[in-house]
């Protein structure tokens, strides 16, 4: 398991790294500010300002929990998948008759998944949701015998366990691979999907208020374009190839698995916007300044993460 209580020495450049790039970001932010709306409300610089403070402390927080060990990583995990699926629930509606089987999502179901992490119960991580937690749900939903939207209710809950629980666990999980020559430095494969992928969101939405002009998905998500994915994507796959030094990749490889995971990243966007636009809501909460609720930053980690967590450890664990 890796140990986490010494960061090796590129997490700290990689911090770094960030830091510098949030620093000119939130520069140029205030300068644009002062320059263009001083004393009067501008929706894309206040915008863009609130975004950049919750950068600051979401990084500050993923430091501090790498610097504190593979524990408070995966306890911090098991916070944000909880935060998570609390907004799905809220969105979804769900009633009194699924009372049994949302205590049990969210009072069962969310804590073990985790702490098969803990024990680094790979067989059963796998499994436990797709498989038991899938049968569990409808049993418990039944108990109160009301069929009206039984399926859709059920099913709505079964699918917010996998976006929120199960997808977002495969992140902390890369702690738990065994990589021959890359034994201590986990927690950089942590990193470099975090970066990446959130890297790409950011890109995107750059490229977009840049040079966007053709709508991608205008019912959807009208702010996406075409011109913002294929420079954020682009971008994002050249900053995978820069960081290959932190992985057990090679730059072709990081480059190809960089452009794989953020196109699945954008994919899991779009069909979480599609699920907001059903249930008529813009944001999944207002937790994160700037971003709405967290499920709507770790939307893009939904497919993602299990994907980049297949892929290390069929190839390289």
């Amino acid at each position: 398991m890796t140990n986490l209580t010494h960061l090796p020495q590129g997490a700290w450049a990689l911090f770094g790294s960030v830091a510098a790039v949030l620093s000119i970001a939130t520069l140029l932010g205030f300068a644009l500010k002062w320059r263009f709306a001083p004393q009067q409300p501008h929706a894309v610089i206040d915008n863009l300002n609130a975004r950049l403070r919750a950068w600051w402390w979401m990084i500050g927080v993923l430091v501090i929990a790498f610097a504190a060990g593979r524990e408070a990583v995966l306890l911090l995990f098991l916070a944000l998948s909880c935060v998570a699926l609390r907004e799905f629930v809220q969105v979804m509606r769900c009633g009194r008759s699924d009372r049994y089987a949302v205590a049990a999502a969210c009072f069962i179901v969310l804590p073990l998944q985790y702490g098969l992490l803990w024990v680094n119960w790979y067989g059963l991580f796998a499994i436990f949701i797709p498989v038991y937690a899938f049968a569990l749900l409808p049993i418990l939903a039944a108990l109160p015998q009301d069929a009206d939207h039984f399926l859709a209710r059920t099913a709505s809950l079964q699918w917010g366990l996998m976006v929120c629980v199960y997808a977002v666990s495969h992140v902390p999980a890369l702690l738990n691979l065994e990589i021959p020559g890359y034994e201590g430095r986990n927690v950089l494969l942590m990193a470099y999907l975090i970066v990446v992928v959130q890297g790409s969101d950011v890109l995107q939405y750059i490229w977009g208020k840049l040079f966007g002009r053709h709508k991608l998905a205008p019912v959807l998500s009208p702010s996406k374009t075409v011109e913002g994915l294929v420079g954020g994507v682009a971008s994002a796959s050249l900053l995978g190839v820069l960081l290959h030094p932190l992985t057990p990749f090679t730059a072709l490889q990081s480059g190809l698995i960089a452009l794989l995971v953020t196109l699945m990243g954008f994919c899991s966007g779009l069909v979480l916007s599609a699920v907001k636009r059903d249930h008529g809501v813009k944001d999944w909460g207002v937790v994160i300044e700037g971003h709405g609720g967290m499920l709507d930053r770790l939307d893009s980690m939904v497919f993602s993460a299990p994907l980049f967590f297949h892929i290390v450890r069929f190839w390289w664990s």
